[in-house]
Order: structure tokens, then C-alpha cells, then sequence
């Protein structure tokens, strides 16, 4: 699968908990919808109770998250048609980021990021796009944190080939910045398109999708 083309910027929003929230974001046009399946999660989904992310296949890009997922879950929901792309948002190692591409699984590996050695990581993993989160220890599946864009610069030149993927505090006040600094294949936004976790804000939605068309 070739998502998030690297010709222009993307808008990813993730932490998705409502069926209707969802459709909204498939009727404005957003590009990809994050699903929390992290227990530990304030925007957790419990795939039981979310048996309706299957009527939105072919319309929006629909990612699972999941942290030091120890079991089948993931190739799971993958089965069950559920999900198109795997992000994998803890400590995983690269032989576990390779079992998807063995499987033929869209994966992208979050990084949390505090310098460039953080960056020198991603040559570890062969994933389909590489996802840059501020870093915080021990704080899985997103922070809300801006960090230093920079770096995100830095990972480009480095890995000019790699499918970049910028998170971390990503707001409709910065979105624009963001672009213009770093040009990511796609913007990960959560918690800067909220009313509250979970629950999305139509208005900040709309300002991030409008500033990544007329940004790209």
C-alpha cells in the first residue's frame, strides 16, 4: 500500500473514539484516521466496541495504533479487516517492526526524539514511514509536546528516502510552520484537534486540513 505521498503533506488525525466523529472526518476529506488501542490510553478504543471501523474501509486510511502489543492483536484487526496500516508507538525493536513487513503490513514506527542520536535510530527499522514524537519517557501514544523541528530537518537530510511523519503537538496555529520547516509526508495530530480526549473539534479539524492543502 502506498499511503501519505511524500508530494504533498497529509493530515492524519488519531485518538478517534466516536463512529460519528469518524465519518465526519471521511466526509471533510481528512486522509487518515487513528485508532488508540493501547489500554492504557485516554483515547483507548476497545476493538470489541469499535466493530464499526470496518464500514469505513476505501474511505479513509485507518490506522491502529498500538504499544509493546505483545500479542496478535494487531495482524488480528489486520485479518478482520479493521485496519490498513499498523503504527507501532512504544520500545518495539526492529525485529518486531520486521514480522509486519514480513507479513506484508504497512507499519510506521513512532520515534521520540530529544537529539540526533534519537534520529540515527530510524536506520534500525525497516517501516514504511517513520513517525517523530517528542520524547518522553515511559509516555506512550503521543504527548501533545512540541518538540525541536530541527531535528525533524535533520532526519530529512539524513534519510531523504524514509517516509517522514510529524507529530508532537501539532496545532492549526503551527501547522503551517511545520510544513514550511520540515515538509513531513503527513501531519499526526491528536490533542490539537480535540474538545477533549477523544473527542475531535470539527473547527480545529478543518483549519488543519485547509493549512495542508494550501501548504502542499
Amino acid at each position: 500500500m502506498n499511503f501519505f505521498p511524500k508530494t504533498k503533506t497529509s493530515l492524519k488525525i488519531c485518538g478517534v473514539t466516536l463512529e460519528k466523529d469518524a465519518w465526519s472526518l471521511v466526509e471533510m476529506g481528512v486522509d487518515a484516521v487513528g485508532f488508540n488501542f493501547w489500554p492504557q490510553s485516554k483515547r483507548y478504543l476497545n476493538p470489541a466496541e469499535g466493530l464499526w471501523i470496518k464500514d469505513l474501509a476505501g474511505k479513509i486510511l485507518r490506522v491502529g495504533v498500538f504499544v509493546n502489543e505483545t500479542g496478535d492483536l494487531p495482524f488480528r484487526l489486520i485479518a478482520d479487516d479493521m485496519i490498513d496500516v499498523v503504527q507501532l508507538h512504544g520500545d518495539e525493536t526492529a525485529e518486531q517492526v520486521k514480522r509486519f513487513k514480513d507479513a506484508g503490513i504497512p507499519v510506521i514506527k513512532a520515534l521520540g526524539v530529544s537529539g540526533e542520536d534519537d534520529i540515527d535510530r530510524a536506520a534500525e527499522f525497516e517501516a514504511d514511514a517513520i513517525l517523530l514524537d517528542t520524547h518522553a519517557p515511559r509516555v506512550f501514544g503521543g504527548t501533545g509536546e512540541t518538540f525541536d523541528w530541527s531535528l525533524a530537518q535533520a532526519f530529512k537530510k539524513r534519510f531523504p528516502e524514509k517516509r517522514l511523519i510529524l507529530a508532537g503537538g501539532i496545532t492549526s496555529e503551527n501547522a503551517a510552520t511545520a510544513i514550511s520547516k520540515v515538509g513531513p509526508a503527513a501531519l499526526d495530530v491528536a490533542s490539537g484537534a480535540e474538545i477533549s480526549p477523544g473527542i475531535k473539534d470539527f473547527e480545529k479539524v478543518k483549519l488543519l486540513l485547509e493549512t495542508c492543502n494550501e501548504n502542499s
